[in-house]
């Protein structure tokens, strides 16, 4: 399919795991990507395996001054866009008597306040009809243990794109959300547990999605293509919640 022949993408987290999927799949349908990262090798080898539609930004997600130097490389390079899929984030996991400051302003500043200033430097970018999603996480709805601090953040991106749905809508800007379940991407690996207490949790995460896996990259992926096309033009503010039943069941 060619869905998005023509058109250019901003894929915020775009090296590994779901943010490669997505920006994979927007180029699959003939999309020139634009992909971002703090690691200029990762970057490197996912420009590779994408080939020459891609263009990498090195970018911290978490910061207020590279949102704008972002934008304005996409500006300079004489891009506009039709979709951005704000995925960039982190997660650390810590029982809450543990978490501490540096935890929570690290979750915060990547999580939320740069999306936010991410989105509000784009703005002059964007496309009429152009479409933003914001990558959720089932974790703001359901109350697993150590993930307090995580799943706050999550939950606020999702307030987000309801205020912001309902503000952008008259420049032709939807805003919606695909929060994922459980996805084996490197993400995973980085929750700050040691190797024991990670497979003892995936075990007990897989014994609560009723299709019994962990959902993959592509899967998630494809929501977001769904959510960015001309197809889900009435889709507006909405949360798609892709977990193999983990949170509906």
């Amino acid at each position: 399919m060619t869905r998005f022949q023509d058109k250019a993408v901003l894929v915020t987290g775009g090296s590994s795991g779901i943010g490669f999927a997505a920006a994979q799949a927007f180029i699959d349908e003939g999309a020139r990507v634009v992909i971002t990262g703090r690691d200029a090798a990762a970057l490197d080898a996912a420009k590779a395996a994408l080939g020459p539609n891609a263009v990498t930004v090195q970018n911290d997600a978490g910061s207020i001054a590279s949102a704008r130097d972002l934008a304005a490389a996409i500006h300079a390079a004489g891009i506009r866009l039709d979709a951005v899929f704000v995925n960039a984030g982190t997660a650390r996991f810590a029982a809450f008597a543990d978490v501490d400051e540096a935890l929570w302003d690290s979750t915060f500043n990547t999580n939320v306040k740069g999306a936010y200033f991410q989105i509000q430097a784009l703005l002059p970018l964007l496309n009429k009809g152009a479409s933003i999603v914001i990558n959720g996480s089932i974790n703001a709805h359901i109350g697993m243990p150590a993930s307090s601090v995580y799943a706050a953040s999550k939950a606020a991106l999702i307030s987000l794109a309801k205020t912001l749905s309902a503000e952008l809508l008259p420049r032709g800007v939807r805003v919606n959300v695909v929060s994922p379940g459980p996805v084996q991407t490197p993400l995973y690996g980085k929750l700050g547990l040691d190797a024991a207490t990670l497979e003892a949790t995936a075990a007990q995460i897989v014994s609560q999605v009723p299709v019994g896996r962990f959902g993959t990259p592509q899967e998630i992926a494809s929501t977001v293509l769904h959510l960015s096309a001309p197809e889900s033009a009435f889709i507006v503010g909405t949360e798609i919640i892709a977990d193999g039943g983990m949170s509906q069941l």
